[in-house]
C-alpha cells in the first residue's frame, strides 16, 4: 500500500484528476515564480505524486468501470 493511495472513488471522473494535477503543479510553478522554494518543491512533489498514481501506474479507465457495473 502506498503512504499517498489516491486511488478512490472521488477520483473516478476523468477531470477530477486532470484538475488536482494542473492545480498542483501549476501552484508548484507559481511557488518557484515568487522564489518560495520550499513551497515549490512541496507541490511539485505532491504534483508527481498525482500523476504517477492518475495516469502512469494504470489506473482504471472509467468506461471500464461503468462496463464492470452492469
Amino acid at each position: 500500500m502506498n503512504m499517498f493511495e489516491l486511488r478512490v472513488p472521488f477520483f473516478l471522473p476523468l477531470w477530477r484528476r486532470v484538475a488536482v494535477t494542473l492545480l498542483s503543479v501549476g501552484w508548484a510553478i507559481l511557488e518557484l515564480v515568487t522564489g518560495n522554494l520550499f513551497w515549490a518543491i512541496l507541490f511539485g512533489a505532491i504534483g508527481t505524486i498525482a500523476t504517477w498514481q492518475f495516469f502512469l501506474s494504470g489506473w482504471p479507465d472509467e468506461a471500464s468501470d461503468q462496463e464492470s457495473k452492469e
